[in-house]
């Protein structure tokens, strides 16, 4: 499981993206040009940072080596972009994903070192239609090619049941990593019962979503 991610760029995808990841209880941190925005979401992150991301020796200050993921959500800036696609897997760092707006730009980003791509478009279609058939799904992010993190609500037949009597790992092949009430998080105890007004994050295959939703 991954347990530390830097998030360069704080447009609207990195921002929830890193409170995802941090309330779920990640290592996450986050970095942009806009003090102002990075002042703002520092209690959202482990470390916040303002810097230029599209110099290389600003990079290099980051400690990208120590991180499991980074994910590049500049895909208005090819420049930065492409520099911190290329710092980070220079880094090696294990899983960089980046943020393209075009096809172009994707097959740029992955020349230059991106294990990954996130199409804008594409992924809000996907996370509207995932919306659309299920009323429990709350957020969805990917994580990879075959792992996202989902914000879900529990399901009716979970509910008044705990995690280990459900075997929700060993039936369905999901990670509960973290449990949200209100707006407090705190790490799931497999022993206490499931409540209806919580909501739960998860890690899980791509493959197996329909089994949750």
């Amino acid at each position: 499981m991954f347990k530390s991610f830097a998030i360069l760029g704080m447009g609207r995808y990195g921002q929830e993206l890193a409170k995802a990841l941090y309330d779920s209880g990640a290592d996450v941190l986050i970095a942009d040009e806009d003090s102002e925005l990075i002042n703002q979401l520092a209690p959202n992150a482990t470390y916040a940072i303002c810097t230029d991301l599209a110099e290389p020796d600003n990079l290099a200050e980051l400690g990208l080596s120590n991180m499991d993921v980074v994910v590049v959500c500049m895909s208005r800036h090819v420049e930065a972009s492409v520099m911190c696609a290329m710092i980070a897997k220079e880094s090696g760092v294990p899983l960089v994903v980046a943020k393209a707006g075009s096809e172009r730009m994707g097959k740029l980003l992955m020349k230059v070192g991106a294990d990954k791509i996130t199409y804008v478009e594409e992924e809000s279609a996907r996370r509207a239609a995932q919306h659309l058939i299920s009323d429990n799904l709350l957020e969805y992010f990917d994580l990879s090619d075959n792992l996202c993190l989902i914000d879900m609500k529990p399901k009716n037949e979970w509910i008044g049941k705990n995690v280990k009597d459900l075997q929700l790992r060993d039936k369905l092949g999901i990670n509960v990593i973290a449990v949200k009430k209100g707006t407090s998080s705190f790490p799931l105890d497999p022993d206490s019962p499931i409540e209806k007004d919580i909501e739960l994050l998860i890690a899980i295959n791509k493959n197996n979503i329909k089994k949750v939703l």
